[in-house]
């Protein structure tokens, strides 16, 4: 049995996912730049805005990214003063992330973010809310 058909691109679920995932980062763009943020320093804001002060392998964690990957971006993070870095007092292998008061007031700045990303994208809450629902059960199969 042939299953060539199988192997064009038009018929994977990995393109239109990768593809969409492109997408929806250059969405973000114009907002970021206006913060100063790329999109994985985004994401790292956004744990740290939720809970302020976690190690550098807690926000991997949240993130998916490795220590490897993370480091680097909060070096910059730190250089824009958003964040410091700080070693454990009981563990000098543990690094503990912690906003800066410039860090806490971008916050405030990225607050329309997510409402301008749903008018952008043209989908209601409902529909989010479902799309939401489908990613995380083929990311948890």
């Amino acid at each position: 049995m042939d299953h060539s058909e199988d192997l064009k691109l038009s018929n994977q679920l990995c393109f239109p996912l990768y593809a969409l995932s492109k997408e929806i980062i250059n969405q973000y763009r114009p907002f970021l730049e206006a913060l100063d943020l790329t999109y994985p320093q985004y994401l790292v804001m956004l744990v740290l805005w939720e809970n302020d002060g976690l190690t550098v392998g807690q926000i991997g964690e949240k993130v998916f990214l490795d220590s490897g990957t993370l480091t680097p971006l909060l070096k910059r993070l730190e250089l824009k003063g958003i964040i410091s870095r700080h070693r454990s007092i009981e563990d000098e292998r543990v690094v503990l992330i912690s906003l800066t008061d410039y860090g806490k007031v971008l916050k405030s700045k990225a607050c329309t973010i997510p409402q301008q990303m749903q008018e952008k994208i043209n989908l209601t809450e409902e529909e989010i809310q479902v799309l939401k629902s489908i990613i995380c059960k083929i990311k948890q199969s």
